[in-house]
């Protein structure tokens, strides 16, 4: 089954597919793991530190984003977040009954959503953040202190490459036609 596949094979049996393909294969290899290991870390979060709380890594994320930025208005979240306006509102609406976040409209523009932490929210983030940055130092403990900052800037690195140029390559490669709308890949359970 491929979703019990190790890395290590799951790299074997690519190499042997590709065979004489002329390929980027460290650049391969660069995109690969990111997604293997967003995915592999994200599900660990989920099912450690956030299974207590009862959150999804895209609740958390919400609260996160809300928590370091302050009150914000939807879109801004959604963006910081990265995820769709429809998502959050289920995210949010959620996080909402359970007494963690405060929808209220903007002063000055009825059609915009401000997203705010209750104090319930705001003491929840202050008890399981150092939970989470405890499983982050985990993730991250085959590597040193060096090893982390180096991997870290180069995946700020990988992300200003497509934030600054993404665009425009993504315009030359489908000769001007309109980005797909963003889709989540599951609704979402706070």
């Amino acid at each position: 089954m491929p979703g019990h596949r190790s890395i290590t094979e799951a790299e074997k049996l690519a190499a042997e597919k590709l065979g004489g393909i002329p390929i980027h294969r460290d650049q391969m290899a660069v995109v690969a793991n990111i997604y293997r290991a967003a995915s592999a870390v994200r599900q660990h979060l989920e099912n450690s530190v956030l299974r207590g709380s009862d959150l999804t890594w895209t609740a958390f994320v919400v609260l996160w984003v809300v928590w370091v930025w302050g009150e914000s208005e939807t879109r801004h979240v959604a963006e910081e977040a990265g995820i769709s306006k429809g998502t959050l509102t289920g995210v949010s609406r959620t996080l909402e009954g359970r007494g963690l976040i405060r929808r209220d409209g903007h002063p000055t523009d009825g059609r915009l959503v401000l997203l705010s932490l209750t104090d319930e929210g705001e003491a929840l983030m202050r008890r399981l953040f150092p939970q989470f940055n405890q499983e982050e130092a985990f993730v991250a403990g085959r590597l040193g202190d060096e090893e982390c900052r180096t991997l870290a800037e180069g995946l700020r690195q990988v992300v200003l490459q497509v934030e600054e140029h993404g665009e425009e390559r993504r315009l030359a490669l489908l000769d001007g036609a309109a980005a797909a709308p963003r889709r989540s890949g599951r609704r979402p359970k706070a």
